[in-house]
């Protein structure tokens, strides 16, 4: 009887070892999988988009034709597309360059949200810290590309008020829109937003204002060390500096294990989840590069036609440069933040309105400026950050407002309100603003309207 028990009780250890060691695998398994979904789920704060995942999915195998179904004809922003060969067209047939430069304007708008899609997609295929400079690069591409096209015309200033336009229009349009319109939704409540996460945009935002006002006060208070190359050597260095910094930000975003981000994951995820849509890729990694070439070399071509025509559609409108500049061009590069930002909004869902709206603030004062004075570095180009009296203190009171606005860590559609018109008192300013710095080529330095004064009293003369 003995020696039957013995064999017994080994089977029963056996059998007790492989249980405890299924359930320490299985513990394992569930702790691996718990980290493969938190790394998966990354939404847009200031870099990343809003339905950036990683997935294990198999990539689809789509025809030619159904990829162009899904990335031309599914979107109703599209229709616009036929106003850029229009254009073109104009261009070489009748050469109003005012015509030009709004057609031109049209045609780019969806071509910055397709743009936006196609790196959407291509972030399904890629990890998370490759997605993050994904999107940094090609976020606010048109915006980077029309810089580039005006650093090398020589239209510097072109370049810092576009720049500083998109900055504008995000924090006080397209985030006084998204308050607006879901404070009318939810107008019995007050939203609320992560304040946490507000008050580092915040301060990331007033950094970038340090680091354009610092050789603006150089410049003005006539303190530099060796006149006339202290402002642009101070320019190049913050530069860099503010590119070490917003790596530093995409990094920590990408890579930390804080609380308050995890959060805004999770609520990304039951977003997405409650809305039933697809997370899927739709095209697969190969149809995303390919898009993002023929997106990015169409936007391309029609900068060089829009940069082209600025001056001309300033003479011919009666329009000063400024106003083109900060108004008119960033609402091409905002319309589709400008749309999901509303979105966002009118599903309470704000901290991803602040992810779009500042986030995309935070991207072009931290990243796409600096990226432009080294791009002009390169170049032989002078461009610095010293964008004037005027400009650097309209950004400068803006970021003040809306880190007061921001400070609660709830909105209402008051709130909006108060932004928008805080927007269209800028457009008002920009509007009767004569940039006595502008360095077009062709156009006078006193602006566009007292061109056409001086042509109406010189003829007046002439006739007397």
């Amino acid at each position: 009887m003995s020696h039957c028990k013995v064999p017994a009780l080994i089977e029963a250890q056996v059998e007790m070892g492989s249980v405890n060691e299924l359930e320490h695998k299985s513990l394992f398994r569930r702790e691996d999988d718990s980290t493969q979904t938190k790394e998966a789920s990354l939404m847009e704060q200031g870099s990343l988009s809003p339905s950036f995942h990683e997935h294990a999915t198999k990539s689809p195998k789509n025809s030619v034709i159904k990829s162009i179904k899904i990335v031309i004809l599914s979107n109703k922003l599209n229709l616009l597309l036929p106003f850029g060969p229009l254009a073109i067209l104009v261009h070489y047939m009748v050469d109003s360059k005012g015509w030009v430069f709004l057609l031109s304007l049209i045609g780019i708008t969806p071509l910055a949200e397709r743009l936006g899609y196609a790196t959407e997609q291509l972030a399904f295929y890629t990890g998370p810290t490759v997605g993050g400079l994904l999107n940094a690069t090609f976020g606010n591409v048109t915006e980077l590309i029309i810089s580039i096209f005006a650093l090398k015309n020589g239209m510097i200033r072109v370049v810092q008020q576009t720049l500083l336009g998109s900055i504008l229009s995000n924090m006080l349009l397209v985030l006084g829109c998204a308050f607006f319109c879901g404070g009318l939704v939810f107008h019995q409540k007050d939203q609320v937003f992560d304040k946490g996460i507000a008050v580092v945009n915040s301060g990331l935002l007033l950094m970038a204002v340090m680091g354009i006002l610092f050789p603006a006060v150089l410049y003005y208070t006539h303190s530099e060390v060796h006149t006339g190359s202290s402002e642009l050597a101070l320019s190049r260095f913050s530069s860099c500096i503010m590119l070490i910094a917003y790596a530093a930000y995409l990094f920590f975003q990408l890579k930390s294990q804080s609380s308050s981000y995890s959060r805004l994951e999770e609520e990304a995820n039951q977003n997405e989840e409650a809305s039933g849509e697809d997370e899927d890729p739709e095209i697969s990694k190969w149809e995303a590069i390919i898009w993002l070439s023929i997106l990015t070399a169409w936007v391309s071509l029609l900068s060089g036609y829009l940069v082209d025509a600025i001056e001309g559609a300033s003479v011919s409108w009666n329009i000063p440069i400024a106003f083109i500049s900060v108004i008119l061009l960033p609402i091409v590069g905002n319309a589709a933040e400008h749309a999901g930002a509303i979105m966002f909004a009118m599903k309470d869902k704000l901290d991803l309105s602040l992810g779009v709206a500042i986030g995309s603030s935070i991207q072009i004062s931290m990243f796409v400026v600096p990226f432009c004075v080294v791009i002009g570095w390169m170049m032989g180009e002078q461009m610095d950050l010293n964008f004037q009296l005027f400009e650097t203190a309209m950004l400068f009171i803006t970021v003040i407002v809306v880190a007061f606005f921001l400070q609660e860590g709830t909105s209402n559609y008051f709130k909006g309100l108060m932004l928008i018109l805080c927007y269209l008192i800028v457009a008002a300013s920009f509007f009767v603003h004569e940039d006595p710095h502008q360095d077009c080529s062709g156009v006078k330095q006193v602006g566009s309207s007292l061109q056409a004064d001086d042509f109406t009293n010189t003829k007046f003369w002439g006739e007397v």
